[in-house]
């Protein structure tokens, strides 16, 4: 997630318009599309456990949590905006038995929360709304001891031993958002060994797609059928994961546009954009009422418009508040869950891809 977002929010609903046309030049990057996947067919589909009938969304969708020596199923956040599992430690069966990596700490940046506890080594099932499920191998899981409470936290009590932690984070290259021990091999949708309804037959692709009714485990010919733009992700320099996906922020048509990344995250509602003084225009806080905010995937040369919105009117699309940062350092662009309104969005882990496919 980054976390919840709690508290009061002054909502700002938008009006969003999804960009249709292809732009005349095509770069190289995206108008290869993805990768054949044909060759591949193992992958299942988890439905959320809160899909809503009608295939929208509009909250942080949950999904089945379970370990060995269980019965119980937990009911946890999956989170595109972190990296790993963390769960309260209670929940872990003997979790102060299992093999341990040692320490270990996530924070969530939207909410403030700081998750501490100890890295231990389990397999765990996923499971969704009818029941499907996935099995990992043995994999770190943060079992967590204390919860703390960074200064800006937004509904946040600090506690020892606290309950009522299940999230499941899958999402990639956070790991420098005070997430550094959240690398690849934390990501339960890339350590998947089977699972119950699992489909069989050639090599697994690693990967996943979002939707609003659940998530692809597993990237196939038959689940990325369809119309998809893609971005081809550069590695990180230390080769561990693949970089953020890069995008441009446009308001009010202000150009040159700022660039930077975007984060689809399924683990807030409120949007959280970080623009340079250019682009605010005096803005503080928050957008007002009226501005035109255009978001372009890829770069400033290379990519294509994502959508775009006008603050003040009304959209599935549109976040329920938008959290503004400026600042001449760093553009970045959180989207929310609600993005999953207009698009599928899939992550190729192997192949390093991105790709939005209009709903």
């Amino acid at each position: 997630m980054r976390g919840s977002v709690t508290g009061a929010l002054r909502v700002l609903a938008a009006t969003v318009a999804i960009s249709m046309a292809m732009p005349a030049a095509m770069s190289a990057a995206w108008a290869a599309g993805l990768p054949d996947y044909a060759p591949f067919r193992e992958g299942l589909f988890l439905r959320y456990l809160d899909a809503e009938p009608g295939g929208q969304i509009d909250r942080v969708p949950r999904i089945g949590l379970s370990f060995p020596g269980s019965e119980r199923r937990l009911s946890a956040d999956l989170d595109s905006g972190s990296t790993g599992i963390v769960v309260a430690a209670a929940y872990i069966p003997g979790f102060n038995q299992l093999p341990s990596q040692g320490a270990g700490q996530l924070t969530y940046t939207s909410s403030g929360r700081l998750m501490i506890g100890q890295w231990v080594v389990v397999p765990v099932t996923l499971s969704g709304k009818e029941g499907a499920s996935v099995t990992t191998e043995p994999m770190p899981v943060l079992a967590v001891t204390e919860l703390r409470c960074l200064d800006y936290a937004r509904d946040c009590t600090p506690r020892q031993m606290p309950e009522h932690i299940a999230m499941v984070g899958v999402g990639f290259a956070r790991e420098a958002d005070r997430q550094s021990q959240s690398t690849p091999d934390k990501n339960p949708l890339l350590r998947v060994t089977g699972g119950e309804g699992v489909e069989k037959g050639g090599p697994r692709r690693r990967g996943y797609i979002l939707s609003p009714e659940g998530v692809h485990v597993g990237l196939t010919g038959g689940n990325t059928h369809g119309d998809f733009r893609a971005l081809k992700l550069d590695r990180q320099d230390d080769g561990s994961d693949w970089k953020a996906t890069p995008a441009c922020i446009a308001l009010n048509g202000a150009t040159p546009a700022a660039c930077g990344t975007v984060l689809v995250d399924t683990g807030v509602s409120a949007m959280f954009m970080t623009v340079p003084p250019a682009q605010a225009a005096g803005a503080e806080g928050t957008l007002p009422a009226g501005t035109e905010v255009a978001i372009r995937a890829g770069t400033a040369q290379d990519g294509f418009e994502l959508y775009r919105f006008t603050v003040g009117g009304g959209s599935p699309l549109a976040p329920e508040a938008i959290h503004l940062r400026v600042s001449p350092e760093r553009v970045f662009v959180n989207t929310s869950f609600h993005l999953l309104n207009g698009y599928d969005v899939l992550y190729d882990a192997d192949g390093g891809y991105v790709g939005f496919r209009r709903r």
